[in-house]
């Protein structure tokens, strides 16, 4: 049986709990090479819970695992070196948390998420700026709502400070990471 478009997506968020379906969700993030390109990266391991309850912002909440050695920037020697203790120290710190502790409403399907980001055994208060995405029944008739932020964070500020000068000046790696989390998440009964 076909849905139509009008049938799959509800604008109208619905209050529930939701578990992360990894397999419809992207964790990516870009940080400057040689100053003058970027070099773009993923984790494929992730997981994460959200209590979304649209009427009563102050009600959510999320709580998101990345597995750091799962990094992938589609380079193994790249990779090896991002999860030593140069970069993620991943025999040390082998995940990569956020958790929330407020949720406020910010505009129709906008919420600032503020928590706790912790990369590297180090752990600061960030805010992410979450738009919800809408709602949608899966053709199995399980419940999906869909969720992204951007954010942009200091490597340095979570001991990733490893770095090598270059002959021309300037870093080999740039300080500035941007973080995006594309999530598709699956109601929970």
């Amino acid at each position: 049986m076909a849905i139509s478009p009008s049938q799959a997506v509800r604008n109208v968020p619905v209050p529930g709990s939701y578990a992360l379906d990894q397999s419809h969700s992207h964790v990516s993030f870009t940080a400057r090479h040689l100053m003058v390109t970027k070099v773009r990266g993923r984790f494929t391991d992730f997981n994460g819970t959200i209590a979304f309850d649209p009427a009563h912002a102050d009600r959510s909440s999320i709580a998101f695992t990345v597995n750091a050695a799962s990094v992938d920037t589609a380079t193994a020697d790249r990779d090896q070196h991002l999860r030593s203790d140069d970069f993620f120290a991943v025999e040390k710190f082998p995940t990569i948390t956020f958790v929330s502790s407020r949720v406020s409403k910010k505009g129709d399907e906008q919420y600032d998420v503020t928590g706790t980001l912790t990369i590297r055994g180090v752990a600061k208060e960030v805010t992410l700026p979450v738009t919800y995405l809408g709602e949608a029944k899966d053709p199995w008739g399980n419940a999906r709502a869909g969720f992204e932020t951007d954010i942009t964070i200091n490597r340095r500020d979570y001991g990733l400070v490893w770095n090598a000068a270059l002959e021309t000046g300037g870093f080999l790696v740039g300080d500035e990471v941007k973080v995006s989390v594309s999530a598709q998440a699956v109601a929970q009964v």
